[in-house]
Formats: C-alpha cells, sequence, structure tokens
C-alpha cells in the first residue's frame, strides 16, 4: 500500500472503489465493521450511537448516493440473491409490501449484471392511464392516432441493452399483458400504428406487491405471463421482520435527515428506540424516513423521544383493529361495481383508519386499482 496515496485511489471510478471496499469488507469483519460506521457517518455524525448489531452488518451500494444495508437473515437473503441474479439474463419478479424497496433492489441488479454501461428505465404500470399503456411502453409512429404529431419510442427501447424495471406489473391491463409476453418470447417491439417490429435487447425486471398467482386465479393477470416473469424471485421483506436492522436503519435515517437540515444528529432516547422497535411499520422503510423527518423537523433539537415520532395515532399499527376482509386464504374480489365491491371496500377502510394503503392490502389490490374501486363505488375518503 505504500505506493498508492489519497489522490492515485480518488482517481479510482466512483463505483469501482465501493466494489473493492466491499469485497474487502466481506473478507474481513473488523473492515465491514468500520464500513458500517462509516456509512452511517457518512455526513460527519459522531458514530458512537451505533448499535451494537451493526458489527455483522452488510452494505450494497445502489446509485450514487444509497445503499442496502442490512444483517439480518432476510436481507442476507437479499443480498446472496441480488448477486447471483445479476449474472443471468433472466426476467425477475420481485415482491414484498410498498416501502420495502423494491426499486432499490432492480437497480442493484442492473448495476451488477453485465448491463451496467446501458439504460436502467424505470415506470409505473399503476400510473400509466389506460388509454397511454401501449404507447408508454412500445412507443407509436406518427399519426397512429389523434394526437400522435411525431414518432415516440416506447419504455421498452429506451432500455436498449439495458434493463426495464416494470413497477406494480399487476396492474397492467389484459390486453398489455399480451403485447409483453410477445416481446418475452421473440425480444420485438411493434410500435402502435408500426408494420413492421423493431429488435430490442432489454431484460425485463418486474415488481408487485400483491400476490400475481391469486391475480391469476382471478383471470386478471396472464398465467403464461406470470411463469415467464417468475423466472427468478426476489421477495423484500418487511421492516418488522428485519430484526436489528430497524435500529440501524434509524440511525442511519437520523443522521441523514439531520444533516440535511444542518443540525447535529439529535440520537434517540432509550424509550424511543423501545418504540421503534415495538412498532409494526405498515409503511416499512419509506414510513421510517417519513417519521424521522418529522422528528427532526418539528423536535427541539434534543434527543428523538417517543412523543416525536408521533407513532401511535398512526393507522396500520399492529393494534389497530383487523380488516374483515382479511381471512386464512386471499380475499375473493366481488364483480366491479357490485353491492358487495363497496361493502367490501367501506369494511377495509373502517377497519384501518381510512389509510388507503392499509386497506388495499387488506383488500388484495394495489393503491391505484383501490382508488378506482372508491371512484366507481362513489365512496369519498374520510380526511
Amino acid at each position: 500500500m505504500a505506493a498508492f496515496d489519497l489522490r492515485v485511489l480518488e482517481s479510482l471510478p466512483r463505483r469501482r472503489a465501493a466494489q473493492l471496499l466491499l469485497d474487502a469488507a466481506a473478507r474481513d469483519p473488523a473492515t465491514r465493521r468500520k464500513l458500517a460506521v462509516a456509512l452511517a457517518d457518512v455526513r460527519g455524525a459522531d458514530a458512537a450511537a451505533l448499535p451494537a448489531s451493526l458489527a455483522p452488518s452488510e452494505a450494497e451500494p445502489v446509485g450514487d448516493d444509497n445503499f442496502m444495508i442490512g444483517s439480518s437473515p432476510p436481507m442476507l437473503e437479499v443480498f446472496d440473491r441480488l448477486r447471483r441474479y445479476a449474472r443471468v439474463e433472466s426476467p425477475v419478479l420481485i415482491t414484498g409490501e410498498s416501502g420495502t424497496g423494491k426499486e432499490l433492489a432492480a437497480r442493484a441488479i442492473h448495476e451488477r449484471s453485465g448491463r451496467a454501461g446501458g439504460p436502467f428505465v424505470a415506470i409505473n404500470c399503476a400510473a400509466l392511464p389506460p388509454s397511454l399503456v401501449s404507447s408508454e411502453l412500445f412507443g407509436h409512429e406518427k399519426g397512429a392516432f389523434t394526437g400522435a404529431v411525431e414518432r415516440r419510442i416506447g419504455h421498452l427501447e429506451l432500455a436498449h441493452r439495458g434493463t426495464l424495471f416494470l413497477d406494480e406489473i399487476g396492474d397492467l391491463p389484459l390486453e398489455i399483458q399480451g403485447h409483453l409476453l410477445r416481446f418475452l418470447q421473440d425480444g420485438q417491439v411493434l410500435r402502435v400504428g408500426a408494420r413492421q417490429p423493431v429488435p430490442v435487447d432489454a431484460r425485463i425486471v418486474a415488481a408487485t406487491h400483491v400476490p400475481l398467482s391469486d391475480a391469476v386465479a382471478e383471470r386478471r393477470f396472464r398465467e403464461d405471463l406470470f411463469y415467464r416473469l417468475a423466472v427468478l424471485t426476489l421477495e423484500m421483506p418487511p421492516l418488522r421482520a428485519r430484526g436489528d436492522d430497524l435500529e440501524l436503519l434509524a440511525t442511519i435515517f437520523l443522521r441523514r435527515v439531520a444533516a440535511e437540515c444542518g443540525r447535529s444528529p439529535p440520537g434517540f432516547t432509550p424509550e424511543a428506540r423501545t418504540t421503534i422497535r415495538a412498532y409494526a411499520w405498515p409503511g416499512n422503510v419509506r414510513q421510517l424516513i417519513a417519521v424521522i423527518r418529522r422528528a427532526v423537523v418539528m423536535g427541539d433539537g434534543g434527543p428523538i423521544t417517543p412523543a416525536d415520532l408521533s407513532l401511535a395515532p398512526m393507522p396500520g399499527a399492529e393494534t389497530a383493529a383487523p380488516a374483515p376482509v382479511r381471512s386464512g386464504a386471499a380475499p375473493i374480489r366481488p364483480r366491479p361495481g357490485s353491492a358487495e365491491e363497496r361493502s367490501l371496500v367501506v369494511a377495509a377502510l373502517a377497519a384501518n383508519g381510512h389509510c388507503v394503503a392499509a386497506a388495499s392490502r387488506a383488500v388484495g389490490v394495489s393503491r391505484v386499482t383501490f382508488y378506482r374501486m372508491l371512484a366507481r363505488n362513489d365512496i369519498a375518503l374520510d380526511r
């Protein structure tokens, strides 16, 4: 190491340096511990308050500023699968509750694959208007329909030689599912209004927070497409199943948020740490970040207390009454617009404190689909 100085090391590409560091950490527990401390301390905070469980943690860099960190058995399994899946070209289906980091996992697979030099294109299927889904995914030719004043390249073509991440794949309309299946079979895209298909080399990584097997049974999702996508599967664990990772993540997010606000990290009181560990976190990591951000902004600069976290009144906690629509088996969706569907939606909202995220999980649909159920049954949310 005598031949290297800081300037030489700084000349390394950032991702290459990070990978070398991770390789060293994988071989040496002391280096791994120092790396985890440095990650939590990246904005200059004191590392003294890190939980003791930090020592065996693993970290996977994603993008320029993000890491997937954890030491719990479910996360170690996730890290192992990420590395395995990155070495092959097959489609990947990522499952897990909202807020568990499915897009982060998809990006991690892309960045460790042979396609890392190509584009990573993400699209939320649930956010696409039904009339524009085909055009957004496959593109269109000039004059293909009213308003098509020029040729437009679809997301699949934009992901050529890279990865296309299809979030909320369960909300893709049935007719578009057939087109996607055709692409997976022959690697060609037919733009709307075109006569000749275009060869496209893109890997598909899809994600869903609802059981696609149930959607297949209810004929809302094509069985042949399901088996094409589920060649490799990755389940992102909910935050409540990650054990000591919860306290570690809370500490890291507290330091990041405090640095963004120009404050010294205040730390957590012992009671706040107990509250964090005991809470169900229905919104998972996304909710944890939001709660900590609010606590830092609204706090007086001292250690974060349970009152600062404001977790007790939030819907979706384990103390909430269980939704009557959830039984041992997956719920059966009634006919759209029927009295049974309206009763199902009303009961789910009432049982989950009018939290759409929790109610949609209880019914077994995405949030966007749940909003559609609200609209067609003329149900207003109680704000």
